[in-house]
């Protein structure tokens, strides 16, 4: 099994979707990444990880001392079974530390095929008290996900009355729903796509009104505005200043919500929590730096709130069912050349702007970009071409991956 590194305190598990997110995870400090499988993962509309896509992502992982957790947490039906136990040994054969599970008889089959992998209780299981969790951990699980309904009371009382060797993790960044721990029928009710099985429509975020019985066709907004409200949207989950309480109360692992979001976003939610852990290990009685809570507003959100940690409910965000997204990026370093930095371009950006540089475990800095060439040395009015290699003179040594990103016009 692969070990963490000299890290002090609670495990920072970062989403995978894909072999560039998985890089990007890891490149800016996670010390866990979990991602899933072509079957039987809950983010089917992520491009996820065929067999030898695995095998790749876990050497790459386990260079570089990180774990790899792979979810096979659907609800699981009878058609499913047949080819269970080859994929379960596939898995295994990769070289996945863990397997995320949800259902008791994928349970019971991993212990018994792979014994050697450990089991982890999905949060779709919906364990929100200390016998649920100890009973599971007798069953063979080695950690349990636990609810997102829960406090941090709760939360500590299930540590305290559980068994110390058994692993807590909990979700402490990303997209929250409606439904209890995620178990949602109206993607199906609605659509025919099957929420517990990895292909939510995200109804949850769809504008509703209603309609009287013996009114048909006559629709009535819920809400006071003509656009009608977005009553079952749920705000996004923020915990980062929330750490040190969740570390008291006993949790093993921080998990980031997001296998089907951006490699930007796994970059940034990454490095965010992966500092603010650094800062609050150095300086427990210091609050976080401003600029650490500020990164969590360069990625496209929703309206943050503390969901169920500190007491009450997450609510909800009515005006709309979309994003939050001020920040773009405009580039990606891939070298320094004779005084220039070398960029690979992702949004099209002009000379005279300036592009916020982050790096990893790094506040990030401003790089002003006066001039701008091609690959060539030819000046450039604008970097308008997918990917085209552009040239920016600096003093400043910029490492390899360092996201440079500009806020959005208007």
């Amino acid at each position: 099994m692969t070990q963490r590194t000299n890290r002090i305190g609670p495990e920072l598990l970062a989403p995978a979707g894909d072999m560039e997110r998985l890089m990007n995870a890891v490149k800016f400090g996670a010390d866990a990444v979990y991602l899933a499988g072509k079957e039987y993962g809950m983010r089917a509309s992520s491009p996820n990880f065929g067999p030898e896509e695995l095998a790749q992502a876990v050497e790459y992982a386990h260079s570089n001392h990180v774990r790899v957790y792979l979810t096979c947490n659907n609800i699981m039906r009878n058609s499913d079974l047949p080819h269970l136990p080859d994929f379960l040994r596939s898995i295994r054969d990769a070289g996945v530390d863990a397997v995320i599970v949800a259902d008791m008889g994928v349970l019971a089959l991993a212990k018994k095929l792979i014994p050697d992998v450990e089991i982890h209780i999905s949060t779709q299981a919906g364990v929100t008290n200390w016998a649920a969790a100890q009973s599971f951990y007798e069953l063979g699980a080695k950690r349990v996900v636990l609810a997102r309904e829960l406090s941090l009371e709760d939360i500590a009382e299930i540590r305290a009355k559980t068994s110390k060797e058994l692993e807590l993790e909990v979700f402490v960044h990303g997209a929250m729903c409606v439904s209890f721990s995620g178990r949602c029928l109206l993607s199906e009710f609605f659509t025919g796509r099957d929420a517990n099985r990895g292909d939510c429509a995200q109804p949850c975020r769809w504008k509703y009104a209603l309609m009287e019985e013996k009114r048909p066709g006559v629709y009535l907004p819920i809400g006071e505005e003509d656009g009608g409200t977005y009553i079952l949207n749920s705000r996004d989950l923020c915990l980062i200043e929330e750490l040190p309480q969740l570390i008291r109360a006993g949790v093993t692992s921080l998990k980031i919500e997001g296998r089907a979001k951006s490699a930007y976003y796994a970059a940034v939610t990454t490095n965010a929590y992966r500092c603010a852990l650094d800062w609050y290990a150095e300086h427990p009685d210091s609050p976080l730096p401003a600029w650490i809570r500020e990164e969590l507003n360069k990625i496209s959100h929703r309206k943050y709130s503390t969901g169920f940690c500190l007491g009450g409910t997450p609510g909800q965000v009515y005006e709309t069912g979309g994003y939050e997204r001020g920040w773009e990026v405009i580039a990606i370093c891939t070298g320094m050349r004779d005084g220039y930095a070398v960029l690979s371009q992702r949004n099209r950006f002009f000379p005279g702007d300036v592009a916020d540089v982050l790096e990893p475990g790094k506040e990030p800095y401003l790089l002003p970009m006066n001039e701008i060439y091609d690959e060539n040395g030819n000046p450039l009015t604008s970097a308008n071409h997918a990917e085209m290699t552009v040239l920016v003179p600096t003093d400043r040594e910029i490492g390899v991956g360092a996201i440079l990103r500009k806020k959005i016009d208007g």
